[in-house]
This record gives C-alpha cells, structure tokens and sequence, in this order.
C-alpha cells in the first residue's frame, strides 16, 4: 500500500509540475502577444499624433510618417493573418488540400520566390548533390511551400554573407520522406532548440524583431507539418549553422 501511495504520489507531483510549466508558457505568450501588437500600434499612434499636431502641413514629412504607419500596419496584418491560420490549423478548420506532386520541383519554385531576399546577401540556394532524383509525395501544396518559404526565409535573415542553403530530400522508407533545409549561418544556442517551435519564441528578441517578421513562422510550419500526421525537428551549432526538418508522406493514407 505504501508504495502505491508514493507512486500515486509521484505521479500527482508531475501533473502538478507540467501544469505550473504550462501556465509560465501561457503567461509569457499572453506577455509577447501584447508587446507584439503594442510595439506597432504605439508607433502608428505616434506618427498619426505627430501629423495632426502639425506635421502634416510639411510634405516631406507627413510622406515620411505615413510611410512608417502605413509598414507598421502592415505588420499588425501579418500578425493578425498568422495568428488566426494558427488558430485554424490547431482546432481543424484548416483543411488540407491533398495531392501528388514532386518535392524538388516545389523547394525549386520556392528558391526562386525568395531570390530577392537570398542575393541580397548573395546566398546560393539549392539541392544536395544526390538529392535531386524526383521524389513524389502526397501533401497540401500550397502548405508545404509555405512551411518551405518560411524555413528558406530564415535561412537567409540569419545566414551569413555569401553563404549557403542546402536543400536535401532523403527517403526514410516507402511511405515517408525527410525534407531539410540548412544553412551556414548563425546558429542556435542548444538552450532555445526545444522552444524554437513555440509562438513569438526568440534566441534574441532586439535581433530578431530588427530583422522582421512576426514571429510565428515556424510555429506555423509546426502546424503544418503535424496537420499531415508528421514530425519537425531542428538541429544547430552556434556560428555552424542550423538544419530543420520534416518529413511527409509519398503515398495517399
């Protein structure tokens, strides 16, 4: 009886611990979630204040001001747009649009719809040597070249000068194939790796807000990838680089 008392016991203090961790997670994305929408509304208050106090009579001025409103609106619609596909894709109402099509070809396109952003530190994205025989999966297309957009973006924000985006597509067994995409870049201290999936997470919030975006990229890649019934990990090495991936499935369930 007794160690039936201190297994119930053990087993109580763990639901005690996973529920304090839970609600220190749920108040610190109550926290970002404010400062996410405060930081722009604050800022297209003040430039709206500045022009009606005046500034609007001169015209360079008020273009100016209502050029930095019109960028910080802007990111309270991306903010607002990421939060509720979020939203849809946890509770289900996101369906997913399954069809067949050949993964390479669809990390091709996505290279080539960042190539603004990849040659402006003149990045080279491509495909590991040996990775390129055509592999066929079965996926939403569109959600995955999202999850693909998302992961390539962040490769070149935090990819160093000059450097490179390997895309590798691998065959875990008949059914499954991983998908990965790593970069030289930065990397990510192993202390935030377990987190990084979460909403409005940052390695390093000053650096990362500079460089744009709302902070839920990979949360929503996340979604995605486990909307399909599959898995997302990351590995990385500060000043190496960092490799994400995930698998998807080749054949109709």
């Amino acid at each position: 009886m007794r160690e039936d008392v201190e297994a119930w016991g053990e087993k109580q203090q763990q639901e005690i611990e996973i529920l304090q961790k839970n609600e220190a997670y749920r108040k610190e994305f109550l926290q970002n979630l404010a400062h996410e929408f405060k930081t722009p509304i604050f800022a297209i208050q003040g430039y709206v204040d500045t022009l009606l106090g005046g500034a609007i009579e001169d015209e360079t001025v008020s273009r100016k001001f209502l050029e930095k409103a019109a960028k910080n609106t802007t990111r309270l619609v991306n903010l607002v747009s990421d939060l509720d596909e979020i939203s849809r894709l946890e509770s289900g109402e996101q369906l997913l649009y399954k069809q067949p099509f050949i993964i390479q070809d669809l990390i091709l396109e996505s290279f080539d719809s960042l190539t603004i952003k990849t040659q402006a530190k003149n990045i080279q994205g491509s495909i590991k040597k040996g990775c390129e025989t055509p592999i066929t999966v079965f996926a939403d297309k569109e959600k995955i070249k999202q999850v693909l957009l998302n992961l390539i973006e962040n490769a070149s924000k935090y990819g160093k000068i000059d450097g490179q985006i390997i895309a590798s597509v691998y065959r875990t067994d008949e059914h499954h194939v991983l998908v990965e995409i790593s970069d030289d870049g930065i990397g990510i201290e192993e202390e935030h790796l377990p987190r990084i999936f979460e909403r409005f997470y940052r390695t390093d919030a000053a650096r990362s807000r500079d460089k744009g975006g709302t902070g839920l990229g990979l949360a929503i890649c996340k979604h995605i990838v486990e909307a399909h019934g599959e898995t997302i990990h990351v590995r990385s090495t500060p000043d190496v680089g960092t490799t994400i991936g995930f698998t998807l499935p080749t054949k109709r369930d």
